[in-house]
């Protein structure tokens, strides 16, 4: 039986599915390959004989035409161009293409639809800002809400035409209208992280060691619970109960995020205060105490994660978090807030802490860990159980079942 061709189509690579396309391709599950732009494919061919690319019709990256459809003018110039090299690549294969897996914005799938004959998948982590949520605090203006509606406007349009949609949590495929959440599959990233460090001795009175706190995060944003991380610092340490205690937070201060708090600090300011981390630490003085080592080569983000005693996870919004689980696959203890997607990979007393928003459970909680040491082992183990669970061998089957759905909707389109 012949494998079925799979492309995977995304402007940045590596990306979302990067490690899917090599891991399918490398057991003989499938002819997979990926397709990028011409400059990602020239940065990683010689690490990758898979990688293919698109030109994409015109700049996409950076402001378009208009302010208010700029997400669908890019869309259209990536699809476009991503259209055309699956017409040419299907020319030199020789056969047609079976499936399409394109990421919902750098992947544009909108154009495909009657004009080749593979099933299309669409990724799609969120459907907008507007349903994903933002810290009130820190609004969107006016402008930013409009044209939001027209990513909102391109991804229900794929949900509608995608022979089938994957959201990588329940969380996800909830934000979406109940209407178009049966044609969308859940199903998070697998990984492919390596065993965890060997854990730091036991921290107490009797040791120089500080016993280690930290935040993690691509981004220090108020989506990902930063805020609550320095206000919760900033309390243990006039409390007292900051004593031979490290800090850390560890990410990219002026990273990207999914929120409008670096407009806010821009404005509010006007130039004399650099990031949101700034603002947070004009605001909870205590949390003065915070390292941030800012971000790191990946062996050295590693390292630190295996030197962290206990992490706080206080997200405020979100549908997934490929860090949290980088801290769980490796041992790490962890705290987390009870809502959002977080509940789907951690378990309340089991492989981690859920906690409501409100900061005196916080402290209490992170007072009771500090002091339970076999607690924080036993969350450890367990952890490292839940991201064996979503190692890359165990996930790659559950997609190739989900491209097998899709490829059969696309032959027998269900009424």
């Amino acid at each position: 039986m012949q494998k079925p061709l799979i492309v995977f189509v995304g402007a940045v690579y590596p990306s979302q599915y990067s490690l899917l396309c090599s891991y399918l391709r490398s057991t003989g599950m499938a002819d997979s390959w990926f397709m990028t732009t011409p400059g990602h494919k020239a940065n990683h061919e010689k690490n990758c004989d898979h990688l293919l690319s698109f030109q994409p019709d015109g700049k996409i990256v950076g402001p378009q035409s208009y302010y208010y459809s700029s997400k669908v003018e890019r869309s259209a110039r990536i699809c476009r161009g991503v259209l055309k090299a699956l017409q040419d690549f299907e020319k030199a294969q020789g056969r047609p293409i079976d499936l399409v897996v394109a990421h919902s914005l750098w992947g544009a799938p909108n154009w495909l639809y009657g004009e080749i004959e593979a099933a299309v998948v669409s990724y799609i982590e969120f459907p907008s800002y507007l349903a994903h949520g933002w810290d009130p605090q820190y609004p969107p203006d006016a402008s930013q809400r409009l044209g939001d509606r027209n990513m909102e406007m391109l991804h229900f349009h794929q949900v509608l035409c995608s022979d089938l949609t994957i959201v990588p949590s329940a969380y996800a495929r909830s934000l979406f209208p109940a209407l178009l959440q049966d044609r969308i599959a859940v199903q998070f990233e697998g990984f492919d992280i390596k065993p965890p460090l060997p854990p730091p001795a036991p921290s107490g009175a009797s040791t120089a060691k500080p016993f280690t706190i930290a935040f993690s995060a691509r981004d220090l944003s108020s989506s990902k619970g930063f805020e609550t991380y320095m206000r919760l610092v900033d309390r243990l340490v006039r409390e007292g109960h900051a004593e031979n205690t490290r800090f850390l937070a560890i990410g990219d201060a002026e990273a990207v995020t999914y929120g409008y708090e670096q407009q806010w600090v821009e404005r509010r300011y006007k130039g004399q205060v650099k990031s949101f981390r700034d603002h947070l630490l004009k605001t909870y003085p205590a949390a003065q105490v915070v390292e941030f080592p800012g971000r790191l080569p990946y062996d050295e983000f590693a390292e630190m994660l295996g030197s962290v005693d206990l992490f706080l996870y206080p997200l405020r919004y979100g549908v997934a978090n490929w860090g949290l689980m980088e801290i769980l696959a490796r041992g790490g203890c962890v705290i987390a807030s009870n809502w959002g997607f977080v509940p789907e990979l951690v378990q309340h007393d089991v492989n981690g802490l859920l906690i409501p928003d409100n900061d005196d459970a916080w402290i209490a909680a992170i007072r009771l860990m500090r002091a339970d040491t076999a607690r924080r082992a036993r969350y450890s183990a367990a952890a490292q159980e839940t991201g064996q669970r979503y190692h890359i061998s165990k996930v790659a089957p559950r997609y190739m079942a989900l491209f097998e759905r899709a490829m059969t909707q696309k032959r027998a389109p269900l009424v």
